[in-house]
């Protein structure tokens, strides 16, 4: 976790360097013009440090006001390095081909100060369309028919909430449309597939109840992501039970003698010298192979020993990337980063985008969601 921290600043640290030789180039400013600049980055590289440390000591109002501040221009940095880097691409491109055709291309590259403002004005638009793309809650709808839900049950709807991060950022607001699309659902069963909560969550005031408010037929389930281990476990599973959920860390229940739920803790929790779950396929083994079974699991990754003995995994984590490009990488590294994913032996995976955010309050090109799983008895 050290290592991914140190590399995560050093990347920051490297973006800020790239987009502040881009904007020397364009503006060609003396030195002296560039020091609120430099004092700006410098502070927005330390933004997550200095955030922690406000809100640990009460702080609130001005951990949420740099929350934003420093968030947002994550978001921005990262929207515009990206953008920018293309041009210097193709700038590359046209150049290599001059000097291979030994032909004058001077005329189709782009100056600096059009590479600059380009990516600039393009990622300040698309981070305000990204912000308010955070905040439209979509309803997404996955139908499965199975044979293994009792006679006189023909129909069963679970709904998913998954990666809301309830936080500095996300508030009171943005988990109402949440619960809005939850109770539009009427769902039998509500799970939470992971990091219902952010970082620190100390005054968390109200949020509990809100979530307590919503009344299942079959319950409400819940288990760990990785962030319910960096806000302290204790708190989040005390917050997350005050919401109504049962937390399942390494077990399986029968409701009702209809469906089986599983549920596994985060690896995370390794990382605090917490023992590890059990294995799944164990876990799994000893639940009714004739019920449907589901497995709450935060990350999309799928235990190949465990395949089979579940009917459907559900996760998030990814939240799709939360803004491209970085949903090509999540692509890379996961089976699948959002959406259904069917495997041998009719086990399924399902990844939520997640509902909430992580750090920057933009979304571009992966809309939040809550998820409506929708079990049809095909016997009948």
């Amino acid at each position: 976790m050290r290592l991914f921290f140190v590399s995560f600043f050093l990347v920051y640290g490297l973006f800020h360097v790239y987009a502040f030789l881009k904007a020397r180039t364009a503006l060609s400013l003396r030195f002296q013009s560039y020091i609120p600049l430099i004092a700006f980055m410098s502070i927005m590289i330390l933004s997550p440090f200095i955030i922690n440390l406000s809100e640990r000591h009460g702080f609130e109002l001005f951990a949420r006001v740099m929350s934003y501040t420093g968030y947002l221009w994550m978001g921005g940095l990262f929207l515009f390095v990206s953008v920018a880097l293309l041009f210097d691409i193709y700038r590359l491109v046209i150049y290599l081909s001059a000097l291979i055709l030994r032909k004058d291309l001077s005329n189709i590259i782009p100056s600096a100060g059009f590479s600059f403002f380009i990516p600039l004005i393009l990622s300040m638009a698309i981070s305000c369309y990204g912000y308010f793309e955070a905040k439209n809650i979509h309803t997404e709808h996955v139908t499965i028919k199975t044979a293994k839900l009792p006679d006189h049950i023909s129909r069963l709807k679970i709904v998913q909430i998954s990666d809301v991060h309830l936080g500095l950022i996300v508030r009171e607001e943005r988990l109402k449309k949440i619960i809005t699309r939850v109770k539009e659902a009427n769902p039998d069963i509500l799970v939470s597939t992971g990091d219902l909560v952010d970082g620190q969550i100390n005054r968390l005031d109200g949020l509990a109840e809100l979530l307590n408010d919503i009344n299942i037929s079959y319950g409400k389930f819940a288990i760990t992501g990785n962030h319910e281990f960096y806000a302290g476990l204790d708190q989040a599973l005390d917050f997350t039970r005050k919401a109504g959920f049962k937390v399942l860390r390494g077990e399986g229940i029968t409701i009702d003698g209809i469906i089986n739920i599983a549920g596994v803790d985060d690896p995370a929790g390794n990382i605090y010298g917490l023992p590890g779950n059990l294995s799944e396929q164990k876990l799994l083994a000893g639940l009714n192979q004739n019920k449907f079974t589901i497995l709450l699991k935060h990350r999309p990754l799928v235990d190949k020993d465990s395949i089979g003995f579940f009917d459907l995994q559900l996760s998030g984590h990814t939240h799709k990337g939360q803004l491209f490009p970085f949903s090509l990488i999540t692509k890379m590294y996961y089976p699948s980063d959002s959406g259904l994913l069917k495997f041998f032996n009719n086990s399924l995976l399902y990844v939520s985008r997640g509902a909430g955010t992580w750090g920057p309050p933009i979304r571009f090109l992966s809309p939040p969601e809550v998820t409506v799983i929708e079990l049809i008895n095909n016997e009948q």
